[in-house]
């Protein structure tokens, strides 16, 4: 195989889709092509749009090839996310955008089938969280179409079938939170054999290997060699931790925040993982499980942050540790260490300038992300990679409620790094690039930790 100096990276994040041009030389992104992730509210139910992003990934391969040239392709993609396929290698059912609640429906039926916690690691997820939830309801709802299902693929190895023609599943999208897999005993749980979706699962790949090369019709449409070879792949949030697998010992913490903040705690202390609070084990690409937890923190600012550039005045700073003002648990509902709490201000909403509101609810994130990293056990450094290692107010609060380091990754998202260090056989070459964040001392951040911590533990479910 030819020397490998870029690599494209195709992205599919719940919001936006990417194909990133990565540098392995200087581990860096140096061209970039990105489109919203749009869910089509058509019959039968909520969807993704497979063939816009389809059209997207040939034409970025395509644009960027032609730009700056590459010698391979990776693949990352969102959990909870299954792709169900036809004996002619098409969708037998179109691809469920898991916020669907549609297999809340038939909770009850599925509940009594599924495999414990004990066995799976997989907490019990609202909507299509659970991937088996997604399967049963989809097996129930629309039995003919459902009996059509020859395949049952993970979704990253789905792009990855749609560029070389080769069928694979690969572990770290499996074992994400869906009920199909159990970490302890390296294979698929007793549900997937129940329902007899063990004969639909393709082979195994790990996430390194060339799963193959371009399909002669996709080497026309882009442009690109026809020998140019594609790797399996892996589930993003496991991309973001592999990099720091390769180059640390554990115990650490990874916070990738994006839509979802998704913390994995490698050596993690032995605690017992509570269901209830959106604690679960996944399983890294190199197959060892990590007690991890979640919450929809890129969702809750989206929702709760003020719009635009905001400056956050000493004013602001002075009202909201002093007052304290706080936003309390939960938003959205149903995911994270607190599902079950209705969220709030702690004062007239109104009454907050944008400065104050942003400050909070940055604050409310960093404690919301140290509530999960102590229910998982976490120790060691605190690494944060996407959006929200570019908040101070974030990280500060963070570094105060945890009292552990934080490092911040620099110049490129752990998620590009890790899926395109998949092509380096000593992966030692590629080392995430990290530094400490210097934190505010001020004692206020760990009064106003403690502060909201009882206000949490007062407020009623």
């Amino acid at each position: 195989m030819q020397n490998i100096s870029r690599v494209a990276v195709i992205d599919i994040g719940k919001t936006n889709a990417k194909v990133v041009l990565f540098d392995l030389a200087t581990s860096s992104e140096v061209a970039a092509r990105t489109v919203p992730n749009r869910v089509l509210d058509t019959a039968p139910y909520p969807h993704f749009d497979t063939e816009a992003l389809w059209t997207f990934i040939l034409s970025a391969l395509k644009e960027l090839h032609a730009e700056r040239g590459f010698e391979a392709i990776s693949i990352t993609a969102h959990g909870a996310t299954i792709v169900v396929l036809d004996g002619k290698g098409e969708l037998a059912l179109p691809v469920l955008d898991y916020e669907h609640a549609g297999p809340d429906d038939l909770a009850a039926e599925y509940d009594a089938i599924r495999p414990p916690f004990a066995e799976t690691g997989s907490a019990r997820l609202p909507g299509g969280l659970n991937v088996g939830a997604q399967l049963f309801w989809q097996k129930q709802r629309f039995a003919d179409l459902f009996d059509q299902v020859e395949t049952i693929i993970a979704y990253p190895q789905y792009w990855a079938f749609r560029l070389t023609g080769v069928l694979a599943n690969e572990i770290t999208s499996i074992a994400c939170h869906t009920d199909l897999w159990a970490p302890w005993k390296n294979d698929y749980s007793t549900l997937t054999d129940a329902m007899g979706w063990r004969r639909k699962m393709p082979p195994m790949c790990k996430a390194d290997e060339v799963l193959g090369t371009l399909r002669p019709d996709v080497a026309a449409a882009t442009g690109l060699p026809a020998d140019m070879p594609v790797y399996c792949g892996l589930h993003d949030s496991n991309a973001s931790l592999l990099p720091h697998l390769w180059a640390s010992e554990p115990p650490f913490a990874v916070v990738s925040t994006g839509t979802w903040v998704v913390m994995l705690a490698p050596g993690a202390r032995p605690v017992s993982l509570d269901e209830h609070r959106d604690t679960l084990v996944n399983v890294s690409a190199l197959g060892q499980p990590v007690p991890s937890a979640r919450f929809m923190g890129g969702r809750a600012f989206q929702f709760l942050a003020p719009a635009g550039d905001v400056e956050i005045l000493p004013a602001d700073r002075k009202r909201v540790l002093e007052e304290p003002v706080f936003f309390l648990p939960s938003l959205p509902e149903g995911s994270g260490p607190f599902p079950h709490r209705h969220g709030g201000w702690s004062c007239e909403e109104g009454s907050l300038s944008p400065g104050a509101r942003l400050l909070a609810v940055s604050y409310y994130l960093a404690l919301m992300t140290a509530t999960s990293l102590d229910l998982i056990g976490a120790e060691g450094d605190i690494v944060v990679e996407g959006p929200f290692a570019a908040n101070p107010s974030y990280l500060d609060m963070l570094a105060a409620a945890t009292g552990r380091p934080v490092r911040l990754s620099a110049g490129t998202t752990g998620t590009s790094l890790g899926t395109a260090g998949l092509v380096l056989r000593d992966k030692h070459e590629i080392a995430p690039r990290t530094r400490i964040w210097t934190a505010d001392a001020d004692a206020a951040l760990a009064a106003y930790a403690a502060a909201w911590r009882a206000a949490v533990a007062a407020q009623s479910e």
